[in-house]
């Protein structure tokens, strides 16, 4: 199955550029991953840019293919003479021609086709582009988004804390009133809690901050209302063959495919230099209507009109070698498309296994939050009742809710640095983000 979008896909996205433009957005409340990705598709400039390169690029097309089919154009003259600079009339003149003349190459060396062939690759290659921009949108989109999960679950993960320390203190006043323990113990209690404050207002501050940076990414107005978020940082492996992934990129990497476009219209290229070499030829046909005006003259306003048709060529004998170089350097920018080929495959297949490197890294470490956070939920359960039974001391419980706070903090950057690498490995081995499920 593929997962890249098609050349007709994407020229369909680059038709429908104007409307999304001109569009007013409407971002989805609440916004969850599956509407974020959607709404970006319609409004991250970068991806609106790279539709209005394949426009671009569409135009021409156009403009190239004009050199295939006849055409026509209209001139006009008007001329005055005065009768001492009239050789033909003694007396003052005027001479006037319109005609209307239609031209169709003939022949051209295979210049025009090649030509044309050059600007369709050209235009395909842009729409991988498009592919590509739209690819590492997504791939900013979901990474921005799993960011803002991620702040906003450490907030919780912070005023639960702060929470357990609030209960620490009223705890502690209540053993303090009970003269079981001492005033330092409430201080400590105090510092704890005091300590906690500062960590809630950091964790609000970036969840603000990772609110603004997916704004950007998904090209959100600065004053449109930014919905809130819908969804978690859960952990669902995966698991990737590194041979199927490898070869799974060859084929649908669009920046491979990509080169393989241009390389093909560098071969065009040449075949337009080399025809340079070659004469070309065109069929015209025109109708023209001429005439003369005299000026106080008896012999009137002659006037005529008729066709013209006939063949003209041109041909460059000998233009100081301008042909032979043109084709050096169409031969040069060939043997250079290759090269980046070559270049771009290596670099996706370092950046494929890197990417698997990194998803199995994050999935171990996934795996060892889970059980440090267990650890440290049943560390604090036992210094809480050791604490009440009189078997441990306050800076046990509160060393222990030290613990299951990182903890948690720890298993949410797991989950998410997971949820990331996976986008990354989506996005190595061609899986486009725009057709899988969030």
């Amino acid at each position: 199955m593929k997962h890249t979008l098609s050349l007709i896909a994407a020229l369909s996205l680059a038709s429908g550029a104007c409307r999304a433009a001109d569009a007013a957005p409407e971002l989805p409340s609440p916004l969850d991953l599956r509407s974020a990705i959607g709404y970006a598709l319609e409004h991250n400039f970068s991806i609106r840019q790279a539709r209005e390169t394949i426009r671009q690029q569409e135009g021409a097309v156009v403009q190239v293919r004009s050199q295939q089919i006849p055409n026509v154009t209209g001139t006009g003259l008007y001329q005055g003479n005065a009768s001492a600079i009239s050789q033909t009339y003694p007396a003052e003149t005027s001479y006037w021609t319109v005609e209307v003349k239609a031209t169709q190459t003939l022949f051209a060396g295979g210049g025009v086709v090649a030509a044309i062939k050059n600007a369709k690759l050209a235009r395909d290659a842009a729409a991988l582009d498009l592919q590509t921009a739209i690819d590492t949108a997504l791939l900013d989109v979901r990474t921005k988004f799993y960011s803002a999960l991620l702040d906003r679950d450490k907030i919780a993960v912070e005023e639960d804390n702060v929470r357990l320390y609030q209960h620490q203190l009223d705890d502690t006043k209540n053993q303090f009133d009970a003269g079981t323990v001492s005033n330092f113990e409430v201080l400590r209690a105090k510092v704890y809690l005091a300590n906690a404050q500062p960590n809630l207002i950091t964790a609000r501050n970036s969840y603000r901050i990772a609110i603004e940076q997916l704004r950007q990414s998904l090209g959100v107005p600065a004053g449109e209302p930014f919905p809130a978020l819908v969804g978690d940082l859960s952990f669902a492996p995966q698991s990737f063959d590194a041979d199927t992934a490898l070869a799974a990129a060859h084929e649908h990497r669009p920046e491979l495919r990509k080169y393989d476009k241009l390389t093909e219209a560098s071969e065009q290229s040449v075949k337009v230099a080399r025809a340079g070499h070659y004469p070309s030829v065109q069929a015209f046909g025109a109708y023209e209507w001429s005439g003369f005006n005299f000026a106080n003259s008896a012999f009137g306003s002659p006037t005529s009109n008729g066709w013209l048709a006939g063949v003209q060529s041109t041909w460059a004998i000998f233009d100081g070698r301008s042909t032979d170089g043109k084709i050096l350097q169409a031969k040069s920018q060939l043997e250079q498309a290759r090269l980046q080929k070559a270049s771009e495959e290596l670099e996706v297949d370092v950046e494929v296994r890197q990417a698997l490197s990194s998803l199995q890294e994050a999935g171990e470490l996934v795996n060892a939050s889970r059980s440090t956070i267990e650890q440290a939920a049943e560390a604090l359960r036992l210094a809480e009742t050791k604490y009440h039974a009189g078997s441990a001391t306050q800076l046990d419980q509160l060393t222990s809710e030290v613990s299951l706070t990182q903890a948690k903090t720890d298993q949410l950057t797991a989950n998410y640095n997971y949820l990331v690498a996976l986008a990354n490995v989506r996005k190595a081995i061609g899986l486009s983000d725009a057709l899988v499920t969030p």
